[in-house]
């Protein structure tokens, strides 16, 4: 066991906490141990993935852990194709040790730092009209409850558990173990070059035909920047790695936060400072999935991100574009865009239908919540949830009113945290 006394901080530096004791459990013994200390004190417990989370979600003055040490690969099954992997390893080394077997996961989201519980906790999700987000792919889990007990859930085992517990926003207890479904290694073509932002509107229905297709939209311009990945066959052809080092490390993090930071200090030169974003050229090339999926991300921001019925983004879009020109908002970050697939996990995002993601973005250090509330109020009148892990100002009976199972979450939470241990100031709002 480590035990810390730090001052906590998320990775975007909007959430910070300074617990009574910040541990570092290496098993699930001493993971159930420190529940049973919280629950004896009454200061409660939260669980740390990788901290990329924008809400406090993971935040206490009481115990706080780390699961780090709970990580790597516990079991294959290649008839299932399943993996078992403890809940601490991050999606970047997960990615790595499925290729190194010659699996993968299906579908990634657009950065790979993130816990593997942390990211099915949340709803976190990649794009792809034909496929759900991560949670949907869990088969099977292990958390230790709010008394300090063991609980195994799969489908023939704490099956109303499972259901549940694929999103759980930390608040039903700590997961340790994660089984989840496998697919065999695969690589895609990945396609990025502009677009108007008009023309890929008129066009969506088009576009989302490819296996996975995102845009970014750059406020104070007409373009967008559009990805379209597809899975083949064909040979490695991946960027060369100058090339590769160029466009994905130097041009979209140090040169694009040489501009935000010019934006920062200087807000009116933001609209010219667009223009130097790549509106002409494209470029295609090959690669494992994992390495196309998730880029690095080394500018630091806030984000708010919310779900809508896909049927409804060119509409709710054009009323952001037009919110944004009205306002004058002088915005650094592109508007981020992407698709899933339904899935029937009662908390995640895209329960029952179709779902179109919209983010947006505001560099660090710079005023958020004006615009993100209005973003939200737009997308308030298209049945819209938000990424759990992500800054918005929602607060129960409205989420609620957008999960039709949101009851049954409520009353598994209840039999597995009956004192609220792993509550905090964010599942307060948000599940009462």
């Amino acid at each position: 066991m480590v035990v810390m006394t730090a001052k906590w901080s998320n990775w975007a530096g909007n959430e910070t906490a300074r617990p009574a004791r910040f541990e570092a459990p290496r098993d699930e013994t001493e993971v159930s141990r420190i529940v049973k200390d919280a629950l004896e004190s009454g200061l409660g417990a939260k669980v740390v993935g990788s901290g990329h989370s924008f809400t406090p979600a993971a935040v206490s003055d009481g115990h706080m852990m780390t699961i780090r040490h709970l990580s790597g690969i516990r079991s294959i099954d290649r008839g299932a194709m399943t993996v078992t992997v403890g809940a601490g390893t991050t999606l970047s080394d997960l990615n790595r040790m499925l290729a190194a077997e010659g699996l993968a996961l299906a579908n990634l989201g657009d950065i790979a730092y993130q816990s593997v519980a942390g990211a099915i906790s949340t709803s976190t999700h990649g794009t792809g009209t034909g496929l759900p987000g991560m949670a949907a792919q869990v088969v099977g889990l292990r958390m230790v409850d709010g008394m300090g007990g063991t609980v195994c859930a799969d489908r023939s085992h704490n099956s109303d558990v499972l259901d549940v517990a694929r999103v759980s926003v930390g608040a039903l207890g700590v997961i340790t173990e994660v089984t989840l479904k496998v697919v065999d290694a695969f690589r895609l073509r990945a396609l990025e070059q502009p677009m108007k932002l008009d023309s890929v509107l008129e066009n969506i229905d088009e576009l989302k035909k490819n296996d996975h297709f995102e845009f970014f939209w750059i406020p104070h311009t007409r373009w967008a920047l559009t990805k379209q990945n597809n899975r083949t066959d064909e040979p490695l052809a991946p960027l060369p790695r100058v090339r590769g080092w160029f466009d994905k490390t130097f041009m979209e993090n140090y040169a694009f936060g040489a501009l935000c930071r010019v934006g920062r200090l200087r807000p009116s030169l933001i609209p010219r400072l667009a223009t130097a974003l790549p509106s002409s050229g494209s470029r295609t090339y090959v690669d494992d999935s994992y390495k196309i999926f998730a880029s690095p991300r080394l500018v630091r921001f806030y984000e708010m991100e919310y779900s809508i019925e896909a049927s409804h983004v060119c509409e709710a879009l054009s009323e952001i574009r037009a919110m944004v020109e009205r306002k004058r908002y002088m915005l650094n970050f592109p508007v981020e865009v992407r698709f899933t697939a339904p899935d029937d996990v009662p908390l995640s995002t895209s329960f029952g239908r179709e779902s179109a993601y919209i983010a947006v973005h505001v560099y660090k250090g710079m005023a958020f919540e004006p615009y993100f509330r209005d973003v939200e109020e737009i997308v308030g009148r298209y049945g819209a949830r938000p990424h759990w892990g992500k800054i918005h100002f929602r607060s129960r009976d409205e989420l609620a009113a957008e999960y039709p199972r949101f009851g049954e979450f409520l009353a598994v939470r209840d039999r597995m945290d009956p004192h609220r241990v792993f509550a905090n100031r964010y599942t307060d709002r948000v599940f009462g």
